[in-house]
């Protein structure tokens, strides 16, 4: 990568930044030094990398507050990333939205743990 696709991908981290979207972004290493952890109901295995070649991995992400998941997709729209792409290969950038605690609690949980874990050290 050049110098010069190096300079648009830092000036588009740096709007990101700029206009408050951007919360963090990171690269991440190789699977070779990761571990896959598969659940089943009964048990929990740990599997040391490396592992066969996956076309398919996340190598980076970036974590942005939006508004609507369109803005996040505009965003995305916008991204430099076509610059790394070789000809006759496709990138692909998955866009998630964070799961919002509320969505794995039992209305009105949510509010009375915040409630509880507010209170002093000794209060009932």
């Amino acid at each position: 990568m050049g110098s010069s696709e190096t300079a648009l991908r830092l000036s588009f981290n740096e709007e990101l930044r700029k206009v408050g979207v951007l919360l963090d972004l990171g690269g991440l290493t190789p699977m070779s030094r990761g571990a896959l952890v598969r659940y089943s109901r009964s048990q929990c295995k740990v599997i040391d990398g490396p592992f066969a070649e996956a076309k398919e991995l996340i190598a980076g992400y970036s974590l942005l507050e939006v508004k609507t998941f369109a803005e996040a997709i505009e965003w995305a729209r916008r991204a430099p990333f076509g610059l790394l792409v070789q000809d006759g290969e496709e990138w692909e950038v998955e866009l998630r939205p964070l799961f919002d605690p509320t969505e794995f609690d039992v209305p009105g949980e949510a509010e009375k743990r915040a409630r509880r874990l507010g209170e002093k050290p000794g209060k009932a």
